[in-house]
This record gives structure tokens, C-alpha cells and sequence, in this order.
């Protein structure tokens, strides 16, 4: 079952849902909008075979990158990004990032692949930022850039892997 604006307030009312920073016009029909922090990783550009397994550490491929002043995405160029809000999920939510409608019509993939978020998660949620249409875009930190979905469970669960403590 998807939260609607009123389970979504009644959630952080409660303290069981938290996003830090908060502000009530954040919070749409049926979503939380989140915004994109001041670094993003971007790609290096040598080229190397990378071998997809478990012991993969994307950091070694990525540089971090201050973009305070903005970033130019190119067509075709894909960033990881990370929100400026912490969000804390109950054990009985689990979360879906999406792209903003807004953005998409013009070609910004706000968080192309991975979208789930365990219930019990305590992070500031990575994105894989894509540039899918023709023109150079801007992305500018503090924009309210990828929408959260909140799903109800049955039952609980708590995530305790990887990213557990993620930061980009």
C-alpha cells in the first residue's frame, strides 16, 4: 500500500519516519520530494574492463567532485549523486526513488537503476544520475530532484548490509 500525504505527516509526526532536513512542502500527494547535495562521484575517464562481482568497489572508478557552482551533465553521461536529506525508515516502510516528472521531459534519469529501499534503512540515498536527452543539463545542488514512494509491509525488517552507512 503506497502513503499517501496524510500517512506520510501522521509517519513523521510519529518520529517513525524521519528526513533531515525537513520541510512540510517537501511532501506531495503521494511522495516526498528529496534534494541533490553539493558532491557528486563522476567517472574517470580511463578505460578499463570492470568484472562485476561482489568485491567491486565503484570508488575506484569514480572521483568526487564539489558542484556548489553547478555540474554540466552531457547527453549520455551518467554521475552518482547523493540527497541532502537523511531519511530513516520504520521497520514496516520500505521506499521506491523515482525521477520527477518535471525533470524527465527533458531527459534527466534522477535514479536510473536500484530504487528500493529496505524498511529499517538510516541514509542519505545514493542516485545514479543519467543524461538521456539531446541538451547539456545543469544540475544545481538543493534541487528537489528524485521523489520518494513509501510502501506499507507486512511485517517488519531492518537492513544490515553493505551500505548500511553509505555516504558517496
Amino acid at each position: 500500500m503506497i502513503l499517501t500525504k496524510s500517512a506520510i505527516l501522521k509517519e513523521i509526526k510519529s518520529k517513525r519516519l524521519k528526513v533531515v532536513p525537513f520541510n512540510e512542502s517537501m511532501i506531495g500527494p503521494a511522495s516526498i520530494d528529496l534534494s541533490l547535495a553539493g558532491k557528486i562521484r563522476v567517472f574517470k575517464a580511463e578505460y578499463s574492463i570492470i568484472d562485476v562481482s561482489e568485491e567491486f568497489d565503484y570508488k575506484k572508478i569514480t572521483e568526487l567532485v564539489d558542484i556548489r557552482k553547478g555540474f554540466i551533465l552531457k547527453t549520455g553521461e551518467l554521475v552518482l549523486g547523493i540527497t541532502k536529506e537523511k531519511v530513516t525508515l520504520p521497520e514496516n516502510l520500505a521506499g521506491l526513488l523515482n525521477s520527477r516528472s518535471r525533470f524527465a521531459r527533458i531527459g534527466l534519469m534522477s535514479h536510473i537503476t536500484a530504487p528500493f529501499i529496505t524498511p529499517g534503512v538510516s541514509n542519505h540515498q545514493v542516485l545514479e544520475i543519467f543524461n538521456a536527452g539531446p541538451h547539456p543539463l545543469r544540475l544545481i545542488p538543493g534541487t528537489k530532484i528524485c521523489q520518494l514512494v513509501l510502501l506499507r509491509c507486512e511485517g517488519k525488517a531492518k537492513y544490515q548490509g553493505k551500505f548500511k552507512n553509505q555516504k558517496l
